[in-house]
């Protein structure tokens, strides 16, 4: 009997905007929102202490124009915990999670590395949220903000990192903590952001660990196909048969949806709570079901071998799509299994940023992976885009703005106190900073561990590997506090001398 999983996995998947549908749709996963999913359902009560107070800050609108509506505010909302901080006279570290494409709460609960930081060195924990995300709605309201293109047109990385450094300013100032050293943290996009703070506003923050950060899935750095590739590679590595079970699986969904009654047919194999429209969106939902499955491929779940016991372990004499439908029984128990056709909205906030200027080229083609063809396809990309928002993508405006190409050059010549972390069986690490780029720019990954796990709460069965990643960063992070303190003491010294 395969194992089932602890909690309703299949309604998370209407929550991933990209890993599934077609090729036309902007195929940039929706990164984090799966991982803080299960977090939350795991510790749901993470936050429901004293420890961690709610604030919202009046944040600028618009910090790149001078016109009368860009003097426009909204409430912006940011978490604190103090219950470690050193105090502003002592020059203790502050921790920053950038928010990312979720809640503030779900980011909060789930980066629990840095409360283990914050109680090692004395830090306050500081936790924004991204503009158009969860509470930190401009204009009132998600129905009011997601209008149209005129009202987001404020939602952008570069207007979420300008947000971040007016409030650690203004916070900083009214704590009189000016001279507390901020060190950034984020994973996913989160983590993206995390180091495009660094390189934007080195006089802001220290420093910064970027957990599982695709900064070079932009343009023609990153094979297009390098996310399934991972993906991929995860299924074979653990199990050959069921690696060749899901290659094989796809020709014989379009066998027998060809046939006589084949729609009825699939949707009788796999159980599905209502006929099928269509076999693509059976092989567009499994699909999605088994890019989550390796982009969070960490224990305790490992989801990957999960699957491959379900399709390995099916009765013997099971034919292949039989044994495909067992990772269905997996993901829940209920009798029967919602077959979700994912169609994009206008009023998803991460949709807006994979149709403006967060376009991953994430495809692949006919015999590079073990899925069937789907290359990426600006011109269908567009479209999609445009019928949605009425905006047009711009592919190279990520690199353009925070560099990519020639990234050990580059960052090498001016850049510095970055952390990229990646676990390799992670389908985003194909994009991430693998290499260390100088000294003090640096690579740390794991073979085992896949998207964002060393930014989890550290437990006491973690393997050792997670344990060495862990310890690594937390003593190139000590480097830089102490670095710091250096500084400020010299500087210090000689005020006074």
């Amino acid at each position: 009997m395969a194992q089932v999983l602890s909690f309703q996995l299949l309604p998370l998947l209407l929550l991933l905007t990209a890993i599934c549908v077609s090729a036309a749709y902007p195929k940039t996963a929706r990164l984090g929102m799966v991982r803080k999913s299960m977090t939350s359902k795991l510790d749901v009560a993470a936050l429901d202490t004293q420890d961690f107070v709610t604030y919202f800050y009046t944040q600028t609108l618009d910090h790149f124009n001078y016109k009368p509506e860009s003097y426009a505010t909204f409430q912006q909302k940011y978490i604190i915990n103090s219950v470690y901080w050193g105090g502003s006279n002592t020059s203790s570290p502050i921790f920053v999670y950038t928010g990312d494409e979720a809640t503030i709460d779900a980011d909060a609960s789930f980066a629990g590395f840095m409360v283990d930081l914050a109680s090692r060195f004395k830090g306050l924990l500081l936790y924004i949220e991204h503009r158009y995300y969860g509470d930190s709605m401009p204009f009132g309201s998600i129905d009011e903000a997601f209008q149209n293109a005129s009202t987001l047109g404020y939602f952008s990385s570069t207007q979420a990192l300008a947000d971040y450094a007016q409030l650690i300013t203004e916070l900083k100032k009214n704590m009189s903590a000016e001279n507390c050293p901020v060190i950034a943290f984020g994973g996913s996009y989160g983590g993206m952001l995390a180091s495009w703070f660094r390189l934007k506003y080195p006089h802001i923050v220290i420093g910064a660990l970027a957990s599982s950060a695709p900064i070079l899935y932009f343009e023609d750095i990153t094979p297009q196909n390098g996310y399934d590739v991972v993906v991929t590679k995860d299924y074979r590595d653990t199990s050959e048969s069921c690696y060749n079970t899901i290659r094989q699986s796809w020709f014989e969904i379009d066998k027998v949806a060809a046939e006589p009654n084949g729609l009825l047919n699939l949707s009788n194999i796999f159980r599905t709570c209502r006929p099928l429209n269509s076999s693509q969106v059976l092989k567009d939902y499994l699909e999605a079901i088994y890019r989550i499955f390796a982009q969070y491929d960490n224990p305790p779940f490992n989801f990957v071998s999960m699957a491959c016991n379900a399709i390995d372990g099916a009765p013997e004499g099971t034919n292949i799509l039989g044994r495909v439908a067992e990772v269905l029984n997996v993901t829940g128990a209920s009798p029967c299994h919602e077959i979700y056709e994912w169609k994009p909205s206008n009023k998803d906030g991460w949709t807006w940023q994979a149709c403006t200027e967060m376009v991953m080229p994430i495809g692949h083609g006919e015999n590079d992976t073990m899925f069937q063809a789907s290359p990426f396809d600006l011109n269908d990309y567009t479209k999609t885009c445009e019928d949605l928002f009425v905006v047009t993508p711009r592919p190279h405006w990520i690199t353009t703005e925070f560099g990519g190409h020639d990234i050990k050059s580059v960052l090498g010549n001016f850049a510095s106190n970055i952390i990229f972390s990646n676990g390799l069986r992670d389908p985003y690490s194909s994009g991430g900073v693998l290499q260390n780029i100088s000294d003090s720019i640096v690579a740390i990954y794991t073979d085992e561990g896949a998207h964002c796990l060393d930014l989890s709460t550290p437990m006491a069965g973690d393997p050792d590997w997670l344990v060495s990643q862990r310890d690594k960063e937390t003593k190139i992070i000590e480097g830089w506090i102490a670095e710091y303190n250096a500084t400020l003491a010299s500087k210090t010294s000689s005020i006074n001398g």
